[in-house]
């Protein structure tokens, strides 16, 4: 079996790869025939998009060849990326986003082989460690259910629905967030604000 190694890439590495990375996008994804085209030319905007905002951080995973990547960017602390949501935001989620404890998975991406399986979390929780997030944050197309299904079994919860009708894609998006926090009698879902990963002002 291969041993995957998982590497950090800075924004100009990334664009430096941005053709694999959309290799890889199109292996790994449920593309339906005649659509790859269109489906790699909308990642690499993203990951155009993706890069350019504060704090992008990606990391990858190789063996052989590029397995995986997973790349985000921490929420900022004014709100601004809850715009939208559907409904009050609930309170914790508020507090942990105004103390900077937040980091957004922008795009996930695992080639199906064998040796990858559990790699889509082992990307995403080491991201957000090494980013002392208490609850990373995404964004999900309702109408795709694999993915909703593997975010799921990730450990994700779904907290409600965000309107963005400005933006490509579906105007309404699921909000689904992975606390990281510890668990306890008066937060049970470990969406607790977190000390030990308080960062400095």
């Amino acid at each position: 079996m291969d041993v995957v190694r998982l590497r950090r890439l800075n924004r100009w590495q990334a664009e430096g790869m941005r053709e694999d990375l959309a290799d890889l996008y199109v292996e790994s994804s449920e593309t339906r025939a005649g659509a790859e085209f269109r489906g790699r030319e909308d990642f690499l905007q993203r990951l155009a998009d993706g890069v350019q905002l504060p704090g992008f951080d990606m990391l990858v995973a190789e063996a052989r060849a590029l397995t995986g990547c997973v790349f985000g960017y921490p929420v900022p602390r004014d709100g601004s990326w809850w715009e939208g949501f559907d409904g009050p935001l609930p309170h914790n989620l508020e507090q942990l986003t105004a103390s900077g404890h937040v980091f957004a998975i922008l795009e996930t991406l695992v080639h199906p082989h064998e040796h990858a399986r559990g790699l889509a979390r082992r990307l995403q929780e080491r991201l957000l460690d090494d980013h002392q997030a208490s609850l990373g944050a995404t964004l999900a197309d309702p109408s795709d259910r694999t993915a909703r299904a593997a975010f799921e079994n990730w450990g994700w919860q779904e907290v409600g629905r965000i309107h963005r009708p400005s933006t490509p894609g579906p105007a309404v998006l699921r909000v689904l967030v992975l606390p990281l926090g510890e668990r306890s009698a008066a937060h049970p879902d470990g969406l607790a604000h977190n000390d030990r990963t308080q960062r400095p002002e």
